[in-house]
């Protein structure tokens, strides 16, 4: 397996220079694309072929909350990790629902930016503290009011199993030769989950299963 082709999609180009050059070093990463607004980043999808995108949030033209939104229904393959200055949480919260696999903050170092890249391509997700402190906020908030008994939030047995073992960051092939089923029957609860949830995936699953207190 060749390195990991990652675009980058910032309206500033220092930044995007910056970061590109913080990851030479790692030589499993290589930059393929440039852009500096969501519409631009799109249009090159199909040329570049990106596996991962850095996806800045304010941009002109087509910002990174729409363009997260349109390259998670178009690419569904392609990782979003967002890379912004903005700590609001409920920017989080709606974007991990919507497509984005991991959220990052522009004052993480180079070496947590490596290790998001390489976490989102293997497992689909990542998960940091940041994103975690905001999941243990709203789980908390959640179990101050009466439990939710919908039958379209509970989990079977086998179900839930999957879900806990992917908030443990679990591949698909470990969570498989962990319960002795086969790795297409775990995509099969997985696809079944992010449609009845209406999240668009992984990464949104885990993060609706951890809000909403649907795991241990």
């Amino acid at each position: 397996m060749g390195p990991i082709r990652v675009a980058i999609a910032d309206d500033h180009k220092i930044f995007r220079k910056g970061v590109i050059l913080s990851l030479r070093p790692y030589t499993n990463i290589s930059f393929v694309q440039e852009a500096g607004n969501g519409k631009e980043l799109i249009e090159g999808l199909p040329t570049y072929r990106p596996e991962v995108i850095l996806m800045d949030l304010k941009m002109p033209v087509k910002d990174g909350i729409e363009a997260t939104k349109q390259v998670s229904k178009l690419y569904p393959d392609i990782r979003i990790l967002i890379l912004t200055m903005f700590e609001d949480e409920r920017y989080v919260a709606h974007l991990m629902e919507n497509g984005a696999n991991g959220y990052i903050l522009k004052d993480a170092e180079p070496s947590e930016l490596r290790k998001a890249i390489l976490e989102v391509r293997a497992k689909g997700f990542y998960l940091n503290n940041f994103v975690n402190r905001i999941l243990l906020k709203r789980s908390h908030a959640r179990n101050k009011t009466l439990p939710n008994l919908s039958s379209d939030t509970q989990l079977n047995e086998k179900e839930k199993e999957v879900v806990q073992l992917l908030c443990m960051e679990n591949t698909a092939a470990e969570i498989a030769h962990k319960m002795e089923i086969s790795p297409r029957t775990v995509e099969a609860i997985k696809d079944r989950l992010m449609e009845r949830f209406g999240t668009r995936n992984t990464a949104g699953l885990v993060f609706f299963a951890v809000k909403n207190n649907l795991v241990d």
